[in-house]
């Protein structure tokens, strides 16, 4: 299956490397990418940058990763692709380690060494960055981040649009809220209600001072 990812930047260039380095075994072959903002021709880890997101309908493939690492825009694009027809396939690293029965939607990217253990959903467009762990019965929500090193316990609920910091730590079964922001290496014993930026340990919601 001939994929094209969506975005050629830092995280597009990680997402094409675990494709790569799947190879066969995935049956996904990384042919190239679209880029509203790199010239068309370039070649990023040997793959040749297309053209613009607008081309992708005139390219030859059979499905796209999103590999945008803004929350937002990442979601933005999916839904558009997905409404014009286009299908959306998830990135696997092979040594990501994934327990049998995890469900993982499509578009969601689970980067190196990354650990999802038994019972556990990775939602469509989330990301799984790299060395981090979600442990047993735990989900995370559409087009959320959980940014390298993250360490997550059992049955944590992440909501849709969040993004959980680098090297942060959830306890078991708090939920994190959608569209809500865990600081990086903060340490949350609590839940985070919705639309919520905490940091510090044990995690508290940032108050801005008033100027």
């Amino acid at each position: 299956m001939k994929v094209i990812v969506v975005g050629a930047g830092g995280h597009g260039q990680v997402v094409a490397d675990a494709l790569l380095c799947a190879g066969e075994r995935a049956s996904l072959e990384p042919i190239g990418f679209v880029d509203d903002g790199i010239e068309a021709g370039v070649l990023v880890l040997g793959l040749p940058v297309f053209g613009p997101l607008a081309s992708l309908p005139s390219l030859a493939h059979d499905a796209v990763v999103v590999a945008i690492g803004d929350n937002g825009r990442r979601r933005e694009v999916c839904v558009q692709l997905e409404e014009s027809g286009q299908r959306l396939v998830a990135a696997v690293h092979p040594s990501a380690i994934i327990a049998r029965d995890v469900v993982i939607e499509p578009g969601a990217m689970i980067c190196a060494a990354a650990v999802v253990n038994t019972g556990s959903r990775v939602g469509k467009g989330a990301i799984i960055n790299t060395g981090a762990t979600v442990d047993h019965h735990s989900t995370i929500g559409a087009c959320a981040h959980i940014a390298p090193g993250v360490r997550m316990g059992g049955e944590v609920h992440i909501g849709p649009g969040s993004l959980v910091g680098v090297g942060a730590v959830i306890l078991p079964r708090r939920i994190v809220g959608r569209g809500a922001i865990v600081g990086a290496g903060a340490v949350v014993t609590r839940d985070v209600a919705d639309g919520t930026c905490v940091v510090g340990a044990p995690a508290r919601p940032m108050i801005r001072k008033l100027q």
